[in-house]
This record gives structure tokens, C-alpha cells and sequence, in this order.
């Protein structure tokens, strides 16, 4: 499928999803979002696909929203503003939930609704000198839609101070509040993604997809009965599904598992 404001490319079971709009700093408008949903929904049915990278092309990864889109905004009812903010939240959950792995590939800044971006990732490597900011209330606004996900990834604490100063911050700093896993050089940062996308690659597909769900869906809960009872299930599951016992089989026979060849 054509795309105006993303590249997608499918290699060797990879889907490379890409903003691009390196113009306007890969900002997103209504377009993007309704582009991204899409991308990623057909990606998460593709058979040929087992991970996704989400890139960007230009020196910036996502500046948030467009300028001229904001404009849009301004002049909306609250009922047009609560309408296309719930198309950002279900794109933004569209991405979280797909059930292939995505990998956020995030080579320059990354600001506001950026963030969210990246939040919904499963997995955020990024080059060191990219920077980072949550810069909603210097616009007088919050980052509510994105909120779900950002605090996800960087926790509460940092998100308490984030949310409310706007500062910009650096990939370290990021790095250490766990808003991304792995920070690298610039140069480094296309062979480091594939080093991670072939992890992926090579694995279960069906236990890639379950343990996204488990981590989904375990993360937060009480260690009670109810959940000795439900990951004893998913495991059961899992053993007795055809990849859980072709796996195991081709460990004991010391042979390649069926999915490699």
C-alpha cells in the first residue's frame, strides 16, 4: 500500500515503518495518525511479518504535533477535539497491541506526542545525542493522550517531573529513568536495532506474541491466587501448543526448531 506521510518496507520478516515528513521534523497531523493505524494493524495480520521497527528519516524522530494541524485544533468544538483525540489514543493503542513486536528506532528528538510514540513501543533504542522533552504545558495543554504510556515507561517519578517542568532532556537521562532501553552512538544505532530485531526474528513467533501479552497483562497485578492460577494456564498453554513442543523437541534433538527453517 501507498503511504503519504510514512515508508513501509517488509525484509526478511521485518517491517520498517518510517515517518517521513523530515520537513516539518516528522511532526504528525491527522493523516500520520490515520497511516499509522493503519500500518500498524495490516503489519499485526501479515504472516511474513515477526517484528516491526519504527523509524524516521531527517536529523528529528517526531517533534509531536503539526503546526498547522494545531491551528486546526484551536478553532475546534470540544466535541471535534474529543473526536480526533480519541483517534490519537487508538492509534497509539493500535501500536501498543499489535501483536508482533515493535521496536522504536529513535535517531534524533523526540518531543511531545513523539514520546507517546516511542512509549508504545515494546522495545526504544536510541542515538545519544537525541533529546528528549515533554513540552505540553508550555503550551498551556497536558500530555493526556500519550500519559497511559509514557508513564508506563518512565514511571511515575520521572513522569511527575517531566509533565510539569517541560525541560529537555538527554538520551542518558532518558536511559536512566528507563524511558529507553539502550542508548548508542549515532553509528552504531542501525546495527545495534538489527542485532535486537534478529533476537526477535529467530524465536517463537507464537511465544514472542504471548509473552507481550504476558507482560501486558501480569505487569501491576497482585501475586494472589488468581494469578498462580492464570500463569500456571499460560504456561500449560504455551507447552502444548505446536511451537511450545516443536521447540523443546529440537532442543533435546539438538536440531533447528521448525520456525528457523
Amino acid at each position: 500500500m501507498e503511504y503519504e506521510t510514512l515508508t513501509v518496507a517488509v525484509k526478511d520478516m521485518v517491517a520498517t515503518v518510517t515517518l517521513n515528513r523530515p520537513d516539518v521534523r516528522n511532526a504528525f497531523n491527522e493523516f500520520t495518525i490515520a497511516e499509522l493505524s493503519l500500518a500498524f494493524s495490516e503489519l499485526g495480520r501479515h504472516d511474513g511479518v515477526r517484528a516491526i521497527v519504527l523509524a524516521a528519516n531527517g536529523p528529528a524522530f517526531c517533534a509531536g504535533a503539526d503546526l498547522n494541524w494545531m491551528k486546526k485544533m484551536a478553532l475546534y468544538s470540544h466535541a471535534e477535539n474529543a473526536e480526533d483525540a480519541e483517534k490519537l489514543a487508538d492509534m497509539l493503542r493500535t501500536i501498543y497491541l499489535c501483536p508482533k513486536p515493535v521496536v522504536a528506532k529513535v535517531q534524533g528528538d523526540c518531543y511531545a506526542g513523539g514520546m507517546g510514540l516511542v512509549a508504545a513501543c515494546d522495545i526504544a533504542v536510541a542515538s545519544n545525542g537525541a533529546f528528549f522533552c515533554l513540552s505540553e504545558v508550555k503550551l498551556g495543554l497536558i500530555p493526556a493522550t500519550i500519559s497511559p504510556y509514557v508513564i508506563k515507561a518512565m514511571g511515575e517519578n520521572a513522569a511527575r517531573r517531566y509533565f510539569l517542568t517541560a525541560e529537555k532532556f538527554t538520551a542518558q537521562e532518558a536511559h536512566r529513568i528507563g524511558f529507553v532501553h539502550d542508548i548508542v552512538a549515532a553509528e552504531a544505532l542501525d546495527e545495534h536495532v538489527a542485532s535486537i530485531v534478529k533476537a526477535l526474528v529467530t524465536s517463537s513467533p507464537n511465544a514472542v506474541r504471548e509473552a507481550k501479552v504476558l507482560v501486558r497483562e501480569v505487569s501491576g497485578k497482585a501475586v494472589d491466587s488468581a494469578l498462580v492460577v492464570d500463569t500456571a494456564e499460560r504456561i500449560a498453554n504455551i507447552r502444548s501448543s505446536d511451537e511450545g513442543r516443536e521447540g523443546v523437541a529440537s532442543f533435546l534433538e539438538k536440531r533447528k526448531p521448525s520456525w528457523l527453517n
